[in-house]
């Protein structure tokens, strides 16, 4: 006997039982989103079953130069303005198409035993604050911020000496988590994330607003998708996570 007919029918099986075809959507997007983000593409990925979601989490600046060198991406979500105004001014990004959909705070957090809080940002500069966590301000949104409130309060070259430059905000919570460093400046969301590890200190007001855009990728391979995902993080139920995560109204 013929092994054709076997092994049409074992093709045929495998048709029966492959899944349907799933595109796949990468979203890079600040670290701060990490945990909001990841509770998201589910949901999104509910309402589009054709669709999986590829999430790729660092530094905004750091994955403005990956999509810059061409690097696979169809969202970006900068926490940011400025990230995201020099991914518009290399076409990366369509203004049209760009939105804020969340608003952060910048605190200071120390270790949650036993280090002293300070009450002031002054009080940085006390030798019981020998190193602090500050993202690398030539990348990390909240290293940008945390320079930007220090040279407005006239700390920056007190402060500078002491920091231990972190490749995005989750760095430079870990560092404070760990207790390596004294204290540290993150996002609010973050401090949350492991609130039985570090503790708010102070919540420091920004010059600048953290307000986070959001865009699609101009040269994205799955554009339909990507404004679909851009569109979905202004909804009820997006925002609703986001907010459960601390983010607040942009």
């Amino acid at each position: 006997m013929s092994r054709t007919p076997a092994r049409l029918a074992a093709a045929l099986g495998l048709l029966v039982c492959w899944p349907v075809w799933a595109a796949d959507l990468t979203v890079s997007a600040a670290a701060s989103l990490t945990n909001a983000f990841k509770e998201i593409a589910p949901l999104f990925e509910a309402q589009n079953p054709d669709t999986k979601v590829q999430l790729n989490f660092g530094a905004s600046g750091a994955l403005l130069q990956q999509i810059a060198k061409g690097a696979p991406a169809d969202v970006f979500a900068s926490a940011d303005q400025e990230s995201m105004d020099q991914a518009q001014a290399q076409s990366l990004v369509k203004p049209a198409e760009r939105r804020n959909f969340v608003s952060n705070s910048l605190v200071v957090i120390v270790p949650a035993t036993g280090a002293p809080s300070p009450k002031a940002l002054a009080d940085l500069g006390q030798p019981a604050y020998g190193r602090i966590a500050i993202g690398l301000p030539a990348s990390v949104p909240v290293g940008r911020y945390t320079k930007g409130v220090l040279e407005k309060a006239g700390l920056w070259t007190t402060i500078e000496p002491k920091m231990i430059g972190a490749q995005n905000v989750r760095q430079a919570l870990d560092y404070v988590a760990r207790g390596e460093v004294d204290a540290g400046f993150v996002y609010g969301t973050d401090a949350a994330v492991m609130a039985d590890k570090v503790k708010v200190a102070l919540t420091v007001p920004t010059e600048v607003p953290v307000l986070y855009p959001i865009a699609p990728v101009a040269s994205g391979p799955n554009a339909a998708a990507a404004r679909k995902f851009v569109a979905f993080v202004l909804t009820p139920p997006a925002q609703a996570v986001l907010a459960k995560y601390g983010f607040g109204k942009p």
